[in-house]
């Protein structure tokens, strides 16, 4: 038997990087997700989640408490007041409504507000009911 030296094995090039940054380190949570939205085409449809997400914040505490986003769909958002009273109010206050909605999210994610009052409870349901004459 014959001894041969043990021979290094060498590492391809690049392979570590040693002591500086590296592109496998862990990276920061919103970077990532950043750049998945972004690859992806997600942006739209984050900015409308983050409407309803960030409702309080972007109209303020007081008028949250008396309107909630119902939807988002081809640059309207539907606005649901609680009542008939806090809808008309806030259909003077639209193009402030609008200004800060595009300073959240952006000019393009919400062009139209419909503003609604309170939705009315049917009563057409059940097996029997009487259809009136209009």
């Amino acid at each position: 038997m014959s001894y041969e030296p043990r021979r290094k094995r060498r590492r391809p090039t690049g392979a570590w990087s040693g002591p500086g940054p590296d592109g496998r380190d862990p990276q920061p949570l919103g970077e990532v997700l950043g750049k998945l939205i972004k690859d992806r085409g997600w942006r739209d449809p984050a900015a409308k989640a983050g409407l309803f997400a960030n409702w309080p914040q972007i109209v303020g505490p007081e008028i949250a408490e008396h309107c909630r986003p119902v939807s988002c769909a081809d640059g309207e958002l539907i606005i649901e007041a609680e009542s008939a009273a806090w809808a008309t109010q806030l259909r003077l206050f639209k193009t402030q409504i609008l200004a800060r909605l595009a300073s959240h999210s952006g000019p393009q994610v919400v062009t139209r507000l419909r503003i609604q009052g309170p939705s009315q409870p049917s009563y057409v349901t059940g097996p029997r009911r009487v259809r009136f004459r209009s």
